[in-house]
């Protein structure tokens, strides 16, 4: 379910319950910005395979990344089907589109990062 390449980065970087504080000006979907902490392997399957929105999601190659830390409960995403270096999404879990099959991809799902290797210049110290 995990693609290799995210895994790799993951490992290699030594990012797995690490916290990235995305500034405002950096994120593409418009928001203050987010705080988010990286997923280990389990949590990502955990996350995709028991969780709304992960559930719906990963039909159209979501895999979920990272968890929201501003209480929002929106994890953060890739998507298999950008391949390695994609984007990083946020989906929300309560915009108008989950039901047991279906979501709105233009209310639910916004690109925060053009690539998710953005990601290493956002790592924060606290917390980590």
């Amino acid at each position: 379910m995990v693609p290799e390449y995210w895994k790799n980065f993951i490992v290699s970087n030594l990012l797995v319950g690490k916290c990235c504080e995305i500034p405002e000006k950096s994120d593409l979907s418009e928001l203050d910005g987010g705080d988010l902490k990286i997923y280990g392997e389990a949590d990502i399957v955990e996350e995709a395979n028991e969780f709304y929105p992960g559930l719906i999601v990963k039909k159209d190659g979501f895999i979920p990344v990272a968890s929201c830390l501003q209480g929002s409960g929106d994890p953060y995403f890739i998507n298999v089907n950008d391949g390695a270096n994609g984007c990083l999404y946020r989906i929300y879990h309560d915009a108008e589109m989950i039901d047991d099959d279906n979501y709105n991809l233009d209310d639910a799902v916004n690109i925060v990062l053009n690539n998710y290797t953005d990601l290493l210049k956002f790592i924060s110290v606290v917390g980590n």
